[in-house]
């Protein structure tokens, strides 16, 4: 008998069956093979959320949870923060190696190319309400770009799909500001093709009354380090999102745009939103063992957040690295009046066995959202924030699943609960 078997016995019929084990997992099909009889369907996996269920083959990023390991194309994440640049990143994870300069000179070259977007882009923003959500107008718009490039349709093609992909890359951030500027009522600005990817970024967002306003170094560099750890995150909601509709084999813009609709929600890309409304909340650092009483007693809606992740059962080595840039960034910005909660939320929570034992320890929304406030971002812009550097994840997962042989359009099964066999009432019959 194969080592890389399981053993399965079906207690309905006495039959024995042996599953071929693979990657640690069984193929969900092959339970297909289990039946009762001729006429039986055969045993599905039932799995809510995906709990335990793979759904694809990846090379692109490893996750640990167990060890708090998070790695791009087998690089740690702390030497990338450290030492790379979310354009390098970029490369690494769209091509598998990281770059040569002249590489890595010729991409950064070919994104600034694709910054700028069709004039008819604005005057699409502008039909939005003046209090428009940035997401929901970035989602729109990066939407409606497939009816720009109606060549996108050709997946198939590598050439073709590499330039959408690019251009993808390099429009988020133009339309990201764009949205921003929209909500609060300000002109649009340009790309400048002199500066950084990040920078640029800044630039757009900020600018006003002046050509010669500077982001600062420091800023610059603790944002574009945001970006690379934001870059890709395995299979989350939103990259499933993105693989799911692109399963269709729909243009990049249309599933890109699914992930950005994902990535709304509160429970995935408003997570760090949610953190400043609780250290808002506690108010002090008084206030902070009678906040945590409340949760642990479960008191109303009292939730610890920005504390555990559904992957990471040890401390998120995103988190690390953003509570290392909080110091850099507040500087330059000034030192954020909720840092000390945080700080002290933390240490309180890392030593009280309610929390440990239920290894909740902080996770990458706990200290990103102060930076971003301390930048002087908007809470509602946050999310598009987490966009911007996804969408290189967005694009690379969604091509790995075009050229991934195995991949069909996505088709769960369901359980059906309902009712069966009834026969139409006229209306006048039903009371």
């Amino acid at each position: 008998m194969a080592q890389d078997t399981l053993s399965v016995t079906d207690n309905r019929t006495d039959k024995k069956y042996e599953l071929k084990i693979e990657n640690g997992c069984i193929r969900a099909i092959d339970l297909r093979t289990i039946k009762t009889g001729a006429d039986d369907f055969g045993l599905m996996a039932y799995d809510p959320a995906f709990l335990n269920t793979a759904n694809c083959k990846s090379a692109i990023t490893f996750i640990d949870g167990d060890k708090g390991i998070l790695e791009y194309r087998g690089y740690p994440i702390e030497q990338l923060a450290e030492k790379s640049t979310h354009l390098e990143v970029s490369y690494l994870l769209m091509n598998g190696e990281l770059p040569t300069k002249q590489q890595l000179e010729d991409y950064t070259s070919k994104i600034t190319t694709h910054t700028y977007v069709h004039e008819n882009i604005k005057q699409f923003m502008d039909g939005f309400r003046y209090d428009a959500h940035p997401m929901s107008m970035l989602g729109s718009t990066v939407a409606a770009l497939s009816s720009f490039y109606p060549e996108a349709k050709n997946v198939k093609n590598k050439d073709v799909r590499r330039l959408q992909m690019t251009r993808l890359i390099a429009k988020m951030p133009t339309l990201a500001a764009f949205s921003h500027r929209h909500s609060q009522g300000l002109p649009y600005i340009y790309p400048n093709n002199d500066l950084g990817y990040t920078e640029n970024f800044l630039t757009m967002v900020k600018s006003i009354g002046t050509t010669k306003w500077k982001a600062h170094p420091a800023l610059v560099k603790a944002l574009d380090i945001l970006f690379i750890l934001h870059a890709d995150h395995e299979q989350n909601c939103s990259t499933t999102a993105t693989r799911v509709v692109g399963s269709s084999e729909v243009d990049p813009y249309s599933a890109t745009a699914a992930g950005i609709a994902a990535l709304y929600g509160p429970l995935h890309g408003g997570a760090n939103e949610a953190v400043l409304r609780m250290l808002r909340e506690i108010g002090d650092v008084k206030h902070i063992p009678e906040f945590i009483k409340k949760v642990k007693e479960k008191d109303g809606d009292k939730k610890l957040m920005g504390f555990g992740h559904r992957v990471y059962k040890n401390y998120d080595p995103r988190a690390k690295v953003i509570k290392q840039a909080c110091d850099e960034v507040f500087e330059v910005t000034g030192k954020n009046p909720r840092l000390e909660i945080a700080v002290e939320l933390e240490r309180i929570a890392l030593q009280d066995e309610y929390f440990v034992s239920r290894k909740l320890y902080p996770n990458v929304d706990f200290y990103s959202g102060l930076i971003y406030e301390a930048m002087g971002f908007p809470v509602d812009f946050f999310t598009s924030l987490f966009a911007i550097p996804r969408t290189v994840g967005w694009v690379t997962q969604w091509e790995e699943m075009i050229t991934d042989g195995e991949q069909k359009i996505a088709r769960p099964r369901q359980i059906f609960t309902g009712q069966r066999k009834r026969d139409y009432v006229p209306v006048e019959k039903r009371g």
